[in-house]
């Protein structure tokens, strides 16, 4: 059984002295947190979009903990043990740890998602042309090269953690054109994110019907 690790921040990663969270994390509304089956939703979509980035380009974890410090994100996450263990609040993890993330620290992984995703904008909008364009000409998304990349990465993420014995994760691995979709979609939203405006979209997307 895994063992639950308390994600509280560490008062020591803020070198400062002062608040140890970004000023920008205030532009974020506060909201009464959803009941726990909902907030778990919300893990586990936060989760799903860095995975999704990963398989964009080749050492993005790397890149996150690079980004992180470079938004002064260090009070939550100050190596990559930090990060690793804020993803595994993703009920479909194999490394699910039961915890329940503060609004801080989903605020800090909204952050970390919108800043990777304007990074990634040109990549992103190019496999969403090319998958406009093969569905123009009725040819499988996957004869294209570079949705066949992204699509082979996210299902190797995919598939290395996650928890098969999860119900819906049992259904994208028996189904790879589920699992397409569900990479596809997830592309989808990042580009959304991507914008001037994305972290409040992507707060506001992550709690619709989540709150009263």
């Amino acid at each position: 059984m895994t063992q639950s690790v308390p994600l509280t921040p560490n008062p020591n990663n803020d070198s400062s002295g002062g608040n140890p969270f970004p000023v920008i994390l205030d532009t974020l509304p506060d909201i009464s947190s959803p009941p726990t089956r909902g907030m778990l939703r919300v893990q586990q979509q936060l989760d799903l979009l860095l995975l999704a980035i990963e398989a964009l380009r080749l050492g993005a974890s790397e890149e996150m903990l690079a980004t992180s410090h470079h938004v002064g994100l260090q009070g939550i996450i100050n190596n990559r043990v930090d990060l690793w263990r804020l993803r595994c609040t993703n009920p479909w993890r194999k490394c699910y740890n039961r915890e329940i993330l503060s609004p801080e620290q989903l605020k800090t992984l909204i952050l970390l998602t919108h800043t990777c995703a304007k990074q990634l904008l040109v990549p992103m909008t190019q496999l969403l042309l090319a998958v406009q364009q093969m569905r123009d000409k009725d040819i499988p998304l996957e004869n294209n090269f570079r949705l066949s990349e992204y699509f082979t990465r996210f299902k190797s993420h995919f598939i290395s953690r996650m928890n098969p014995k999860r119900a819906k994760v049992s259904v994208y691995l028996a189904s790879p054109q589920e699992l397409n979709q569900l990479a596809l979609s997830l592309l989808e939203e990042l580009l959304f994110y991507s914008g001037t405006r994305g972290m409040e979209r992507l707060w506001v997307r992550l709690f619709d019907g989540e709150v009263d």
